[in-house]
């Protein structure tokens, strides 16, 4: 059977860069490589080593990761001036709890190290694709909406300013009113449909609005930077209260649109990154697909449109996505995957670590394989045999060792 598959699929590749851009028609502005499961390191050192050589032979300069977008700020600070330091980036600058991955730590490290003493143009950049949520809540809107604010009181005529710094405050209120936990499974906890809230979504369209039209004057060196960060904080403004504002829903179709909102913040952030330049993404493999996501949140189905569907959807060929798929997780439970399944054929490769085309690998395989592959432990979602026809690559780890663990958080 292993015989068989290299053959029809024509090569099982190391995971390189070159081996990578030989499975594209052209080199992508967004590559997005997706994980299966969150919390080991293991994964995160093949991104890492990917990521290395696709800044050496490819040009790329950008990484983005499935973290808090404005947290992600002060870790692309420290890492292009060494502003603050390792330590409290990696507190300070991470969402969901990846700031105490080791893989991640080496990789802001590497950096830190690859950019000083480069010229500007040619420095290595990080940022977050992910809203300002956790699992327990979603952030207060104060951040982004009181710094793009403050950006255009800098450079605008107050008298186009839809509201004043006071009057903005007062409207946010307390952070905790925000902030509230209840809110995540309790629509009438949330304030997302207050009065305020009302008021300050116009505001925030208001502001961006202000900011698009200003972009001859803004948008163009040697203030772009500035003008960029402003536009990320419009973005996570508006992208936060329309988030707030379907929390307070009571409708059945309540957690759909939410996590549907919450991958279009990540979409917008991708396709503002496709601009600077050629970016590598690492998420979820849900995040990241071309086809629809789904998962089960409290005991429902959920489907909604990903990041990598919305952004694939409007960079055709500039968006290219590979897959993660792998072979056991001993110390979570997932033991060698069943006979027939994608991953039972992928195991029974020689390789532990490969990369292989994953539209030949599903011709080769077409109405051979079983049901997908079941996994027994929640954090894990297998790769669904169906979807090799949508995706560019399929990265392929035998084992993942219990060595290289990081902490764990709920799967996405």
């Amino acid at each position: 059977m292993a015989t068989d598959i290299k053959n029809a699929v024509h090569a099982v590749h190391a995971v390189e860069a070159a081996a990578v851009m030989g499975l594209l028609p052209t080199r992508p502005r967004v590559l997005a490589l997706g994980e299966p499961t969150h919390g080991e390191d293991a994964l995160l050192d093949v991104r890492n080593e990917l990521f290395r050589q696709l800044v050496e032979e490819e040009g790329y300069r950008t990484i983005a990761i499935e973290s808090d977008c404005l947290a992600g700020l002060l870790v692309d600070a420290y890492i292009t001036s060494g502003t603050g330091s390792l330590d409290e980036v990696m507190e300070r600058g991470f969402s969901h709890g990846l700031g105490g991955s080791e893989a991640n730590r080496e990789l802001v490290r590497w950096m830190r190290a690859y950019n000083t003493g480069r010229p500007a143009a040619d420095r290595l950049r990080f940022a977050g694709i992910d809203g300002p949520l956790e699992m327990a809540a979603a952030a207060s809107p104060r951040e982004a909406l009181t710094s793009l604010h403050g950006y255009l009181a800098r450079h605008v005529d107050a008298d186009l300013l839809p509201c004043t710094a006071p009057t903005l405050d007062g409207l946010l209120g307390a952070d905790d009113r925000w902030t509230e936990p209840a809110a995540m499974t309790d629509p009438s906890a949330s304030t997302g449909r207050s009065a305020e809230a009302g008021e300050l979504r116009l505001i925030a369209d208001d502001l961006v609005a202000l900011l698009d039209a200003q972009t001859p004057h803004l948008g163009t060196a040697p203030s772009r930077e500035e003008w960029e960060r402003a536009r990320l904080h419009g973005r996570t403004a508006t992208g936060l209260l329309r988030y707030h504002f379907w929390m307070a829903d009571t409708s059945p179709g309540r957690l759909t649109r939410l996590t549907g909102l919450r991958d279009l913040m990540m979409a917008d952030n991708l396709l503002a990154l496709a601009e600077r330049g050629p970016t590598l993404v690492h998420a979820h493999n849900s995040h990241l697909q071309r086809e629809k996501s789904s998962m089960r949140m409290g005991g429902l189905p959920l489907e909604w449109w990903g990041a990598g569907s919305i952004a694939s959807a409007r960079l055709g060929e500039e968006y290219a996505f590979f897959a993660t798929a792998l072979g056991t997780i001993r110390h979570r439970g997932v033991d060698a995957p069943q006979p027939g399944t994608l991953e039972g054929v992928l195991y029974a490769l020689p390789n532990d670590l490969c990369v292989v085309d994953s539209r030949g690998l599903g011709a080769a395989l077409a109405d051979t394989l079983a049901a997908p592959r079941a996994s027994a432990w929640f954090g894990y979602f297998p790769f669904e045999p169906s979807h090799l026809a949508a995706t560019d690559g399929l990265v392929f780890i035998k084992d993942i060792p219990q060595s290289r663990s990081a902490s764990i958080r709920p799967p996405s």
